[in-house]
């Protein structure tokens, strides 16, 4: 089966977040992405979990999306001033796809 190249970005980002940076992803043409919520982790501040926060306010949710790998730096210029005020991590992997004009 032929499988095309893209590239697949992940942000993880305060929940409170989620709304802003949905429309910035749309804004910078990308056709699709799913959000997940994040149940805990650790990193600077040390482990976090998601158990006993109140509300959105102390949680994390993860976007995922494909696009086509000459649209990655675009994407990432629209969403940096989100994620220059605000907690996040964002990793950007090669993937290849199947149905490449969804993309």
């Amino acid at each position: 089966m032929q499988t095309h190249p893209a590239s697949r970005v992940e942000i993880i980002i305060e929940a409170v977040m989620e709304r802003r940076l949905s429309d910035l992803l749309l804004a910078a043409g990308v056709k699709g992405f799913t959000i997940l919520p994040v149940s805990g982790g650790s990193g600077r501040s040390g482990h976090w979990s998601r158990d006993g926060q109140p509300g959105r306010a102390g949680g994390m949710v993860a976007f995922v999306c494909l696009c086509r790998p000459e649209r990655v730096d675009q994407l990432l210029e629209a969403i940096m001033p989100v994620l220059a005020r605000h907690i996040g991590v964002v990793n950007v992997t090669e993937a290849r796809i199947l149905r490449a004009e969804l993309f």
